[in-house]
């Protein structure tokens, strides 16, 4: 709706120059994995980094519509508007649990040829536990999982069940990336675990 728009304009103008302040590094290697554009792909990423999702669409999958699962309810609806304002799409679903709705709707984006993004530990946490969705979408399409890694020089954290990474204005970021191909996932179990522990490899937390 154009009035949920109108509310959280301002919001979402400052927070696209907040994220446009900051200053990424990362290697050739890693700007290599990020703007991989051969095949759609799961772009993986802890819920504490989320407030840099709309920045890396921006500045390494240009071109790529990426979509984000959010809950159908009115929460959903506005915050389908805040990303849609940061230039990211959505699909609404049950995200709880990333349950069998919810995967199917990310699965059939990915088929269609666009990127997607999950936050295997959200919702609701707890923080870094891996949940199984995000391997069973990238397994079910077998599409590459694109491992987002983000180290922050100067932050703040909140004190929210994730200790959200606020990334102070004009700070730098130094951006990791990895990607895991459909054959290491041949293994579930053994998938989540590999999943987990390079994650967490790629975002030291000081």
């Amino acid at each position: 709706m154009w009035w949920r728009w109108l509310a959280l304009l301002p919001f979402a103008l400052l927070l696209r120059a907040w994220g446009r302040s900051l200053r990424f590094e990362a290697t050739p290697d890693d700007v290599r994995n990020y703007t991989r554009h051969d095949v759609p792909v799961a772009i993986v990423l802890w819920h504490n980094r989320l407030f840099l999702a709309a920045e890396i669409v921006r500045r390494y999958r240009t071109g790529r519509p990426a979509y984000a699962l959010v809950s159908a309810s009115e929460d959903g609806a506005w915050l389908s508007a805040f990303f849609a304002m940061g230039g990211l799409r959505t699909v609404r679903g049950s995200s709880s649990r990333l349950g069998r709705e919810a995967a199917s709707a990310l699965v059939e984006v990915l088929q269609s040829g666009r990127d997607v993004g999950i936050t295997p530990d959200g919702p609701r946490g707890p923080c870094y536990e891996f949940k199984p969705g995000a391997i069973i979408v990238a397994r079910r399409t077998r599409a590459p999982m694109l491992l987002v890694g983000a180290e922050f020089t100067s932050s703040w954290r909140l004190k929210s069940w994730d200790r959200f990474h606020l990334p102070k204005p004009f700070s730098r970021v130094r951006m990791r990336c990895e990607i895991i191909e459909p054959e290491q996932l041949a293994d579930r179990d053994a998938g989540i675990e590999l999943v987990r522990s390079r994650l967490l490899a790629l975002n030291p937390d000081r």
